[in-house]
């Protein structure tokens, strides 16, 4: 059944400006990865060490790759489910369609999700992506509403449409993208929930044992943060070398919020690493990193 939670005070809440960074994934082989993200959805490689390689629109990172011969893949595991990289505009979502057309690459769906179109694939290692453009806040219902009125199909004739009403050269993913939201594969979503609502601080949105999902964000955002047990409940952690994601990154606006964060975290029982950032680590052994926001970052949605 979905469930509420009653309000809670600002003092248990995350700050409403949090933000979303990159993301880092390991992978076998970094340099085929950063060529399906660079030729296809067009990313810009931002800089190369060794076989690390980070990718984004020219601004801020939104992938880091973290080369590992020996990783392997492993099914039914915690982890990644996708990560939705949000672009500013419907012509912007189009070329990417059209890119995803013209390469033949497959795809998993293409969703109007009321809030947001989305267009699913996976990348090269099997990694989840969700490309991802926003209706303005004024057009969005509820999130518990747009879940309720189902996924509609894309239209995609309107959409593609959209390049002949503007015939700008498309040149590649727009320095404005960002990283929307990261949806988690979960063993339990009570087990989730007591992580990122009650010790982190999100709001819970939405959360349905019958769906298997949850969804949680900062704000009004419609969501930051996705949590389903469509892997199955129970599944164990991903393992050290397992490809995919090492960590993602919850950008906040001081270090006054970093250190709120983590207490709340660490008095809850979790683990709290602390080193050149604040990493929290949640019962799934999923890893979100704490950074500061820096001047001239990137926009808040």
């Amino acid at each position: 059944m979905t469930t509420a939670h009653p309000e809670r005070t600002a003092s248990v809440r995350i700050a409403p400006d949090m933000r979303l960074g990159p993301v880092h994934y390991r992978t076998p082989d970094a340099e085929r990865l950063a060529a399906f993200y660079t030729g296809i959805l067009g990313f810009t490689i931002h800089d190369r060490s060794g076989g690390d390689i980070r990718l984004g629109a020219g601004g801020e990172d939104l992938i880091r790759l973290t080369q590992s011969a020996d990783a392997k893949r492993y099914r039914r595991t915690t982890g990644l489910y996708h990560t939705a990289f949000l672009v500013p505009s419907r012509w912007a979502l189009a070329h990417l369609l059209r890119s995803i057309a013209q390469t033949r690459t497959p795809v998993q769906g293409l969703v109007d999700h009321h809030t947001h179109l989305a267009i699913y694939l996976p990348d090269t290692d099997g990694n989840g992506i969700e490309l991802a453009w926003d209706y303005p806040k004024e057009q969005w219902p509820s999130f518990e509403d747009a879940l309720q009125l189902g996924n509609a199909p894309i239209d995609v004739e309107d959409l593609i449409a959209e390049i002949g009403r503007d015939p700008s050269p498309w040149t590649g993913l727009p320095r404005d993208t960002v990283v929307g939201h990261v949806h988690l594969h979960v063993a339990d979503l009570g087990a989730a929930a007591a992580f990122y609502r009650d010790a982190v601080g999100f709001d819970c949105v939405f959360s349905d044992a019958r769906v298997g999902a949850a969804f949680f964000r900062a704000g009004d955002y419609h969501h930051h943060l996705g949590a389903n047990v469509w892997a199955g409940a129970g599944i164990p952690a991903a393992p050290d070398d397992a490809i995919g994601l090492i960590d993602y990154t919850v950008v906040l606006p001081d270090a006054g919020e970093v250190e709120r964060v983590a207490q709340r975290v660490a008095q809850a029982g979790f683990a709290v690493e602390r080193g050149e950032s604040v990493t929290l680590i949640d019962p799934f052994k999923i890893r979100m990193r704490l950074t500061v926001e820096q001047p001239a970052a990137l926009p808040r949605r």
